[in-house]
């Protein structure tokens, strides 16, 4: 599965039924991934405060899901960029893993207003009907205002980050270069290429000269949606305009390596990208 399926139509939802479906369910594309449940890492809320949330935006509320430590006090902010199955049980046991460590993440639905992922399994469909609709700019202002909310709740934006997976991935990178708040990103196997739209003009590739904080590229040297050449040549332009970026190529791993409910997952690799993850986060005043 990868980031580049294409197909056609659109699916509109009211975000008040959104809202509701979000407690706890899988989507339907992580259930597609045979025998992957039993996989799932699962972190519990000890110490914990988490839950669904509404963030006011520029068109209106969007559901998101945060997680912080169950105490007082102003947290480092980790803004969490989904991938293609909405926010699924894994991503809310990734904000509960962050906020174990100290952190107060927050995963958006930003693409709340193209379409219901949770009613979703077929990849074109998904790309065609919800992520090929839903502007850049669009997606760039819902995490702004993701940060705003978390600034309004225990946050502290003076130590703000960004993470995403695979169609977050790119996201990473494109919001790298948006926000000048920003401490530090780290990009888990992030697409950099694919074609230009009128809402969509720019790919991370194009973009990867203008980021504005360190970045960290977590990729798999089986991706064969991402090619390694392409990842490499994303960090010379970079580091060309005096950017600083890390990548990490994985040689065993494939694409969604850290995804622990599907087959894909690989663990060294995951459990490696997270700990590089967090130093890159303290080592760049996220911590």
């Amino acid at each position: 599965m990868n980031d580049h399926s294409e197909a056609m139509g659109q699916h509109r939802f009211p975000l008040g039924r959104r809202a509701m479906v979000r407690s706890g369910v899988v989507t339907g594309l992580a259930l597609a991934a045979a025998g992957a449940e039993a996989q799932a890492i699962h972190t519990d809320s000890s110490g914990v405060v988490a839950g669904d949330i509404q963030v006011a935006t520029e068109a209106g509320n969007i559901p998101a899901y945060f997680a912080r430590p169950d105490k007082d006090g102003s947290f480092p902010v980790i803004l969490v960029i989904e991938a293609i199955s909405g926010i699924d049980e894994y991503l809310r046991d990734v904000c509960r893993r962050f906020a174990k460590a100290g952190y107060l993440a927050v995963v958006p639905e930003i693409y709340a207003r193209q379409g219901d992922l949770s009613k979703m399994t077929d990849i074109p469909q998904i790309f065609s009907q919800v992520v090929s609709k839903a502007p850049d700019a669009q997606v760039m202002s819902d995490l702004d205002a993701t940060a705003a909310w978390a600034a309004d709740n225990h946050g502290n934006l003076a130590k703000l980050a960004v993470t995403g997976f695979c169609r977050g991935g790119r996201g990473v990178w494109l919001y790298a270069g948006h926000n000048p708040r920003l401490k530090a990103a780290v990009a888990w196997y992030g697409s950099l290429g694919g074609g230009a739209t009128e809402i969509q003009p720019k790919t991370a590739l194009d973009l990867a000269d203008q980021i504005r904080c360190p970045l960290l590229g977590l990729y798999g040297g089986k991706d064969a949606s991402i090619p390694v050449d392409q990842v490499r040549t994303a960090e010379a332009r970079a580091k060309a305009a005096g950017k600083t970026v890390e990548i990490v190529i994985y040689p065993e791993a494939g694409h969604a390596f850290h995804a622990d409910f599907r087959p894909s997952y690989n663990r060294e690799a995951a459990e490696d990208g997270w700990r590089r993850m967090l130093a890159w986060f303290e080592k760049y005043g996220v911590a």
